[in-house]
């Protein structure tokens, strides 16, 4: 049986998160994002504007209502042909819920739960220094 702690604790979101996360630019076409997902087997990619700053987050789930191609029982080279046509900035969350990288475990997952989001990228002195994941709190508990 796994407790309410489950090894959170008073742990620190930087103990868990993962580092130097994969990122996209906001002009990139989804093909890329679609590519990067698939090869790392992630579901969240912080978007980075030209400054290098946070402007938004690309899920699967974004990407999936951006290219309604598969939806509408295209083949896959028809529904790379639709995300080669559409670019980040036009599907991606820009009410982006971040955390700092101080701030503990229970925090972040209360903030997860009450957000409703799968991931919360971590945010120091303006810059993205990690993403932390519901996959992160899976690998913390299975130990």
């Amino acid at each position: 049986m796994v407790t309410k702690d489950a090894g959170v604790g008073s742990r620190l979101v930087r103990e868990v998160m993962s580092h130097a996360p994969k990122t996209l630019g906001r002009n990139d076409q989804l093909t890329i994002a679609d590519d990067v997902m698939g090869a790392a087997r992630i579901r969240h990619l912080p978007v980075l504007d030209e400054d290098g700053k946070l402007c938004g987050i690309l899920s699967q789930r974004d990407m999936f209502r951006g290219a309604l191609a598969a939806a509408l029982g295209y083949g896959t080279a028809a529904q790379r042909k639709m995300l080669a046509m559409l670019v980040v900035k036009e599907v991606m969350t820009t009410d982006v819920v971040t955390i700092r990288p101080d701030a503990s475990l229970a925090e972040a997952a209360k903030l997860m739960l009450e957000r409703r989001v799968g991931c919360l990228p971590v945010v120091e002195g303006g810059g993205l220094v990690g993403i932390l994941t519901e996959g992160d709190f899976v690998a913390l508990v299975a130990g």
